[in-house]
């Protein structure tokens, strides 16, 4: 306190106060009041970045659940072509068995006009097991060869449609549980992307503007990144290439002195690759623009393992259907050593797959309300990516 200011009385005042304190302590307990009052709506509502977490989470768990349908599918297809399979069987089998019937029946017709064993065929005919029948009444020992082979044919014939027909059951019970865990995975798909539309439809205008600002600035990180790994691919080709160059002119100078020739060639297996590749990828360019479906495998829409899929086809590679499977068909590589026509896998459950086009930058399809692009690796930052197989 300055020493000539006089120090002001303790004592309780009283009395009408000035209009500034009157006015400071009303402006106190309104926004005291309005505190109190929007307190709980602002705990309950998660802030923008929890929303941006939340929204990219239900993605990738709608891509999780989008492999599992494909797989559901793909058991499902398969199942299918096997129980019409079985079925077709058990239906060529029992045309069969009924002209093996059909000469058996006029077998024992036969007998029944010339009074010969009648009986035994007729309780033959109904018996749940004609092999044992046959050998408990020895009445085997009684019929001509001729009449032996109807009726080892018929026997034949039964046991055999018996087992497809328990074949084509078993299937069948198959078939149903591979479709209600389509069915499954189909509803999780629809839940998943149900919620994340409505968290993304209760922003205000200026939510989704700050959302845009924040997805650009992650897209030129990512981009950054990817012209980052682009400079060091390059440096590590250079350094290939000088050393392959010192090699070759090594080898031509120890041939001067030999006086023999030879030519270096480049691998055929690099060669055939990146050929490969090539086809792969103007396919995957030429598919940029069209809209992300989940559970699509082209023409006109795709998710993420149906273009690389369809992809790889088109170089006359057949990949399998989902991120799960493909993952495993190839070899894999650093991320350092990954060449166009690549598989990039991404996140621990490896539900998400992009084909590797060089500089950082790769072609997938992204996420439902998206469509087929051009985009770094690095898009959800260089954690999420798994690994790299180049396709055998």
């Amino acid at each position: 306190m300055a020493p000539h200011r006089k120090s002001r009385p303790t004592r309780a005042r009283t009395g009408i106060r000035t209009p500034a304190l009157a006015t400071a302590a009303l402006t106190s307990v309104a926004l005291f009041s309005q505190t109190a009052n929007a307190a709980p709506s602002t705990d309950d509502k998660p802030s923008l970045e929890e929303v941006e977490k939340k929204v990219g989470d239900l993605y990738r768990q709608a891509e999780s659940a989008t492999e599992k349908y494909n797989a559901a599918e793909e058991k499902t297809a398969k199942q299918k072509k096997r129980v019409a399979t079985l079925l077709d069987d058990v239906a060529q089998r029992t045309e069969k068995l009924n002209e093996a019937r059909e000469q058996l029946g006029s077998f024992a017709a036969a007998q029944y006009r010339t009074g010969a064993a009648a009986p035994d065929t007729a309780a033959m005919l109904l018996a749940d097991s004609p092999q044992d029948y046959f050998d408990q009444t020895q009445l085997m020992d009684r019929l001509t060869e001729r009449q032996k082979e109807v009726v080892d044919d018929y026997i034949t014939q039964r046991t055999e449609t018996a087992q497809k027909r328990q074949e084509a059951a078993e299937g069948l019970e198959s078939l149903t549980q591979s479709q209600s865990t389509l069915k499954s995975s189909k509803a999780k798909v629809q839940a998943k992307l149900t919620e994340a539309r409505e968290l993304l439809a209760e922003l205000t205008a200026e939510e989704k503007a700050r959302l845009a600002a924040i997805e650009k600035e992650k897209q030129e990180e990512a981009e950054r990144r990817a012209e980052e790994l682009a400079r060091r691919q390059a440096a590590e080709a250079e350094k290939e290439r000088q050393a392959a160059e010192a090699e070759k002119q090594k080898q031509a100078a120890q041939e001067q002195n030999s006086g023999s020739s030879s030519t270096v060639e480049a691998p055929a297996e690099d060669s055939t690759y990146a050929t490969k590749a090539a086809k792969t990828i103007a396919f995957a360019r030429a598919q940029i623009g069209k809209p992300y479906v989940w559970g699509a495998t082209g023409p006109d829409s795709y998710d993420c393992s149906g273009l690389t899929q369809d992809a790889w086809k088109a170089a006359g590679v057949d990949l399998p259907r989902t991120t799960y499977d493909q993952v495993n068909a190839g070899t894999t590589v650093s991320l350092a050593d990954a060449r166009p026509g690549d598989l990039v896998f991404f996140y621990d459950d490896i539900t998400h797959v992009g084909l590797y086009i060089g500089n950082g930058m790769m072609i997938h399809a992204p996420k439902p309300g998206t469509y087929v692009r051009e985009e770094s690796i690095f898009y959800d930052g260089e954690s999420s990516i798994h690994s790299v197989v180049r396709p055998a």
